[in-house]
């Protein structure tokens, strides 16, 4: 079995695989002060109200946008795991070319997602992943990262008028009854609900003028499950995309057992 572990901002995705099965998956709080034992005990714990033994996963692989918990995942699979796992990044094969100005520049979860998205639907492909930041991610007919955009999250959207305004208060992230709030909850959830559907229809039309109108549209990350349904041009939603990519990227190495 392979475990693949998402690290970002906001959550660590973490997906175990049997073949090409995504057989098990969970989330995590994404947290630069826990210990490697900390994660170490919850991911057991995890593992085995799964009927999963440690022993059962013979490789690794981590996307990560967070330094300082790369290497304590790094180490928390060679302890559990008994082997060095793969990261996503310079060096690592992944099959797409990366044609931004600066390669290693581009977060390791964004090329995950577009591997997965070129390898499912072809291309081109536009990736929107809403996510802690909602990116945008381009991808050729002939499967190279040709790059992308990036806007700030809803969530981190919605904490801003909270943080700097002083009496909007913090709300859910939700489709409100209209357009037109009778509360100020309601007008906040208005313009940050609609408002992202606003965003997300231009910039795709936008990234289509450039990449090209017959370009298919794939969403991912945890609002964008809410926000597709409103948006014709996006023509899939995929849950689990990145992990998706790191099984692929994975299966795209030489060595299929964790690095010894």
């Amino acid at each position: 079995m392979l475990i693949a572990f998402d690290i970002g901002n906001t959550t660590v995705a973490v997906g175990v695989f049997d073949g090409g099965k995504l057989v098990h998956d969970w989330r995590l709080r994404s947290d630069r002060d826990e210990t490697g034992d900390e994660y170490g005990v919850l991911l057991l714990n995890l593992l085995r109200m799964a009927g999963l033994r440690p022993e059962a996963v013979k490789a690794a692989i981590i996307s990560s946008v967070v330094p300082p918990l790369t290497p304590v995942f790094q180490a928390l699979c060679r302890r559990l795991f008994g082997g060095r796992p793969f990261v996503v990044g310079p060096g690592l094969k992944t099959g797409m070319p990366v044609l931004y100005d600066a390669p290693a520049e581009v977060g390791a979860d964004r090329i995950a997602a577009a591997v997965a998205a070129h390898d499912k639907y072809g291309g081109p492909c536009i990736v929107v992943d809403f996510g802690t930041a909602t990116t945008f991610d381009a991808v050729s007919a002939r499967g190279e990262y040709l790059g992308g955009a990036i806007a700030p999250g809803v969530l981190i959207s919605a904490e801003a008028l909270y943080l700097k305004t002083a009496k909007l208060p913090r709300i859910e992230i939700r489709k409100p009854a209209g357009v037109i709030g009778k509360t100020t909850v309601a007008s906040m959830q208005s313009g940050l609900y609609f408002g992202y559907v606003g965003l997300t229809q231009a910039v795709i039309s936008e990234v289509k003028k450039e990449l090209g109108e017959k370009a298919k549209v794939v969403a991912t990350g945890g609002f964008g499950e809410q926000i597709t349904a409103e948006i014709p041009a996006i023509d899939a939603f995929e849950p689990h995309l990145v992990l998706d990519g790191l099984r692929i990227i994975y299966e795209r190495q030489k060595d299929r057992t964790v690095e010894r």
